[in-house]
C-alpha cells in the first residue's frame, strides 16, 4: 500500500509557488513570451462554453482555483465584453450549486447580450448596463447582493489608473472576509512603452494602468493583501500582483 503523500505534495507545491514568485529571470522570460504572443492577439484565441473569454489561460485556472477554494455566492465582474468570462464564472457557481454573477458594463452590445442570455448558464447571470463607477450602477449592483452573501469581485473594464483605483475603492466594500478582488491586466505595469499592446480600443502605458492603482490601493487598505500563493504563479498571465484577498 502506497504512503499517503498528500501533505508532502501540498508542502512542495507551496514552496515551488513561492520560489517561482521570486524568480525574476523566469518572470522576464514570461513577459517576453507574453509580448510575442500578443502579436497574434493571444488572449482573443480562447473561448469558454462557446463564447470568447479574452483571458490568459493562467488567469482562467487561477480564478477557478480561487472560486473552488473560497466558494463565493456572488461574483461581481466589471467588463462583460463578449460574455465568455461571465459564463465561465457562472459555470463554476453552477458546479457549486448556488450563486450568481453580476456582470457590469458601460455598453453591453445587443449581439453579446443575446449570446449571454440564450446561454445555458444565463440563469446564474445578472447583467447591469451602465458606467461601473456611476452611483446608480453601484446601487443596482448592491441591490442584487443577498444579505450575508460571500462576495468576490473582478475588475476588467477601463484599465486606466484613475478608473481602476476608483473601482477598487468602490467595489472592495462588497468583498467579504476571505474573498478576493482581482484587478485584471496588471501586466501592463511591467511592460515598457515599446512592449505595451497597442492593437486595442484604448492603450494604457506604465503608470496609468491597473498595477499602479493596486499598489496605491493596498497602501490605503491594510485589510487587503496581495496573496503570495496566487500571485506567485502568475507566469504567462495578465494579472500578476492583481489577486488581492480580504484578511479582515
Amino acid at each position: 500500500m502506497m504512503e499517503d503523500d498528500r501533505s508532502d505534495f501540498e508542502k512542495n507545491r507551496r514552496e515551488k509557488i513561492l520560489s517561482l514568485g521570486r524568480d525574476e529571470d523566469a518572470f522576464q522570460l514570461g513577459i517576453e513570451t507574453f509580448v510575442a504572443a500578443d502579436r497574434h492577439q493571444f488572449t482573443y484565441l480562447w473561448s469558454w462554453m462557446g463564447l470568447p473569454i479574452i483571458q490568459m489561460p493562467t488567469d482562467i485556472v487561477s480564478v477557478q482555483e480561487i472560486v473552488w477554494q473560497t466558494k463565493p455566492e456572488v461574483i461581481i465582474e466589471s467588463g462583460v465584453a463578449r460574455g465568455g468570462s461571465v459564463v465561465f464564472l457562472a459555470s463554476l457557481l453552477q458546479l457549486l450549486g448556488r450563486g450568481k454573477v453580476i456582470g457590469v458594463d458601460i455598453d453591453i452590445r445587443a449581439h453579446n447580450r443575446e449570446n449571454i442570455e440564450s446561454h445555458p448558464m444565463s440563469h446564474r447571470i445578472c447583467l447591469i448596463e451602465g458606467p461601473s463607477l456611476d452611483p446608480k450602477t453601484i446601487r443596482q449592483v448592491e441591490a442584487q447582493i443577498p444579505d450575508g452573501a460571500k462576495v468576490m469581485v473582478i475588475l476588467d473594464s477601463d484599465h486606466s489608473y484613475e478608473h481602476v483605483l476608483g473601482e477598487l475603492q468602490q467595489y472592495s466594500r462588497f468583498v467579504t472576509v476571505g474573498q478576493y478582488i482581482v484587478a485584471a491586466d496588471t501586466i501592463l505595469g511591467h511592460l515598457s512603452r515599446e512592449q505595451t499592446p497597442v492593437v486595442r480600443s484604448k492603450v494604457w502605458y506604465q503608470g496609468d494602468e491597473p498595477l499602479a492603482a493596486v499598489r496605491d490601493f493596498l497602501e490605503r487598505h491594510p485589510e487587503f493583501e496581495a496573496d503570495p500563493l496566487v500571485n506567485g504563479k502568475q507566469l504567462l498571465a495578465s494579472s500578476p500582483g492583481g489577486y488581492l484577498v480580504r484578511k479582515k
